[in-house]
């Protein structure tokens, strides 16, 4: 850059040593600081006051907690989207949601291509780290195909949405916004909703529920799992272990949480044992696409049984695909720990799935990932009872949907004081990157000992 440009555009060059040194040290760090940056400008967006309603006064923390929330695309709210912001502080939650979605690192690497800007090696090794990409030529090509796909897709879903919308009997610009506001939402697992009641007074319009399923379910897989259906279709053979173990493990727990959803909710007057069969049956599959990360519910949350509230914890906490926009500990966590059990039940020495080995460091990443998952929770579940007077179930649904960033409720979160609400505010941000650095900073750790120490075995169990 000639000298006189480089003064001219000195604080972008600061900014770009800045990021520079920071992702040499640890993309880790990076990661952190990007969301916090991106979290930081959205809650000052959400605390001018055209982002409010009419004689409505946004708090701080308030600002912070639908900032974080949208940007970790968790969905939780503490004031309601529909009566607290405005359409300026809608717009900003949908801008929030899709950076959001798209992620932070990814977001920052197709701006630079597009301003026609070759990706350098240590941009290319953190996007390809993000992505879990296979050769670091395919990152550029790829990033261009993952922001043409989402908008594709999101596109197809506003334009049935808006006709849902319409049929619905909502005007011609009403309907378009919304058909734009839930595709974002939904294809981005967000949980958003512009409307007071939420999805409960379209429990019977099926232009707008499946449509916004789908997105769900497509945004819940994972970038890597999407490429590989693009490239291979549906032919298993030609799939990789990763999209194998994300659609067995999404497709055995969608239909697990569908099954004990009507077990459970079947004969509950205050759910829907009223309702005739096939609507009791659509409601438990809606319901079991989103508990692990789509935040949508036709029910509320606070009438479901104590053991139906169990099961949604635990599909809440098992999440969606790795590099997706969905939460959780990741369904190919949860595989490869369940195949580790029954390969020791079994006495097999190597955990095998679909004739391939997984690694012993992969066991032990999964590992970790789900002792640390547990542990935020736990901590942020007795931070929230030493605050506040609600019992246990409360608390716990509330903080597995943040660190899950699942985003259904119970309704705790606009009751909390504001320090329960930084609590959350923290536990979301943990749950959207927490995970994915940790198992990332694992791997990178992982090296080659040239000795080993004698073995010696306690006694387990």
């Amino acid at each position: 850059m000639p000298p006189g440009e480089r003064g001219r555009f000195w604080p972008l060059t600061a900014l770009r040593d800045l990021v520079d040194r920071i992702a040499a040290g640890s993309p880790a760090r990076l990661a952190v600081f990007s969301f916090a940056v991106v979290v930081t400008v959205f809650t000052l967006l959400l605390l001018l006051p055209v982002a409010s309603a009419p004689g409505v006064a946004t708090t701080l923390e308030d600002a912070a907690f639908t900032a974080t929330s949208a940007v970790t695309v968790t969905g939780l709210t503490s004031v309601s989207t529909a009566a607290n912001w405005s359409f300026f502080g809608h717009v900003v939650i949908v801008v929030a949601m899709q950076i959001g979605g798209l992620g932070t690192l990814t977001m920052t690497s197709i701006l630079a291509l597009a301003i026609g800007r070759k990706l350098g090696l240590k941009s290319r090794l953190i996007t390809q780290e993000a992505l879990n990409i296979g050769r670091l030529g395919e990152v550029g090509s790829l990033l261009q195909i993952i922001v043409v796909m989402s908008v594709t897709i999101e596109a197809v879903l506003a334009a049935v949405l808006t006709v849902g919308f319409l049929v619905a009997g909502e005007p011609l610009p009403t309907a378009l916004w919304h058909g734009v506001f839930y595709a974002v939402s939904a294809y981005n697992n967000g949980g958003f909703t512009p409307h007071t009641d939420g999805l409960v007074p379209y429990d019977d319009a099926p232009l707008i529920l499946f449509p916004i399923a789908l997105g769900v379910f497509l945004g819940s897989l994972g970038f890597p799992v999407v490429l590989v259906l693009r490239q291979a279709g549906l032919r298993f053979s030609r799939w990789n272990l990763n999209t194998k173990l994300t659609l067995v493990t999404t497709t055995v727990l969608l239909v697990v949480g569908w099954a004990l959803f009507l077990a459970f909710e079947w004969a509950n007057p205050r759910t829907i044992r009223d309702m005739d069969g096939s609507q009791k049956v659509f409601e438990g599959f809606f319901h079991s696409v989103m508990v692990r990360s789509g935040g949508f519910n036709l029910v509320d949350m606070n009438e479901l049984e104590p053991v139906t509230l169990l099961m949604t914890d635990a599909l809440m906490f098992a999440g969606g695909g790795p590099a997706s926009v969905a939460g959780g500990i990741k369904v190919t966590t949860l595989a490869v720990v369940f195949l580790a059990i029954l390969a020791e039940a079994r006495g097999d020495r190597s955990v095998i799935a679909f004739y391939r080995t997984i690694p012993e460091d992969a066991l032990r990443i999964a590992i970790s990932v789900i002792m640390m998952g547990a542990t935020v929770v736990l901590v942020a579940s007795g931070l929230l009872l030493s605050l506040t007077d609600a019992p246990l179930d409360r608390v716990l649904f509330e903080v597995i949907s943040a660190y899950a960033t699942c985003g259904l409720s119970v309704g705790l979160s606009g009751e909390l004081p504001p320090a329960g609400k930084y609590v959350l505010v923290a536990t979301m941000l943990i749950g959207r990157i927490g995970t994915t650095t940790v198992a990332a900073a694992l791997a990178l750790r992982s090296r080659r000992r040239l000795y080993n120490y004698p073995e010696e075995r306690p006694i387990i169990g």
